[in-house]
């Protein structure tokens, strides 16, 4: 027997994976799940090339494919409530949840900023994709990727916001929880990332929140034993991803309070609808 989804939560991870020396291809798993009795495919996506990774206008679009596509198969994913459709975004992932909610980049704006704050790392890792090379290109990353579909946004600890336009946030159409790693970071400090975007928002449908002692990674998967040590000597500097802030709780007792966050933000925001 299906069970219907009271909404859809789609969740974008992570900033995105530049193809050099890293294999790249689909990883998947199944998540087993037998109160629903139906099981879940978990799919990531690792770009083929540089130039597919840089193309982050393409990110909200695949978005709007999957809600497409689970929308259309009630019988294969349980039917949506099309009022409930929620994104949830980690780091670049963020990025694309605002995109998708209804924000507009500029990156002539970005580009910009970027010579005022060069330390951040939204900055050299835009540049190192440079999205925004050809004239084609910098006008699709400056276009409207709203899908009116989405009802509410969530972003975790995101980078790029710094180039949002002031006029697109002012006027964000749907809901927004930013939830913010607070943990002192030079390349990913709270207060130029997170801060300023939710200083930006509509006060009345926005909600700020920043955790103290996370950093940018703990909202990523908890580790496993010897899983740091292993990352760095395949890739010295990967480690990082293991690491949380200083005197820290547990990852997974930070990721419950996120979790909790979350649910009662999208509780709150589709209160009313059906």
């Amino acid at each position: 027997m299906k069970i219907a989804f009271g909404a859809l939560l789609l969740t974008c991870l992570t900033t995105v994976a530049l193809a050099e020396e890293s294999a790249v291809g689909f990883q998947s798993s199944t998540l087993a799940d037998a109160q629903n009795e139906r099981a879940l495919e978990m799919v990531v996506w690792y770009p083929s090339t540089t130039t597919a990774a840089a193309q982050l206008w393409q990110r909200p679009v695949d978005l709007s494919r999957v809600i497409d596509r689970v929308t259309a198969q009630p019988g294969k994913f349980g039917a949506v409530a099309h009022e409930r459709i929620a994104v949830v975004g980690h780091s670049l992932g963020g990025w694309t949840a605002l995109e998708i909610g209804g924000a507009r980049f500029d990156p002539d704006r970005f580009a910009q900023d970027c010579k005022a704050h060069p330390q951040l790392a939204s900055c050299s890792v835009y540049a190192q994709m440079n999205p925004a090379s050809t004239a084609p290109a910098k006008a699709a990353l400056a276009a409207d990727w709203r899908d009116k579909r989405v009802t509410a946004v969530v972003t975790l600890d995101l980078g790029l916001s710094r180039g949002m336009t002031d006029a697109s946030l002012a006027a964000l159409p749907v809901p927004a929880l930013v939830i913010a790693a607070g943990a002192p970071s030079r390349e990913l400090p709270a207060e130029l990332e997170s801060a300023n975007l939710a200083s930006r928002l509509p006060a009345a449908s926005s909600r700020y929140v920043e955790i103290s002692d996370a950093s940018h990674f703990t909202f990523l998967s908890v580790c496993k034993p010897g899983a740091q040590a292993m990352l760095e000597e395949e890739v010295p500097g990967d480690g990082i991803i293991c690491q949380d802030g200083d005197s820290a709780r547990e990852r997974g007792v930070i990721q419950q309070q996120v979790a909790s966050l979350i649910a009662q933000f999208l509780e709150s925001s589709h209160a009313g609808q059906p």
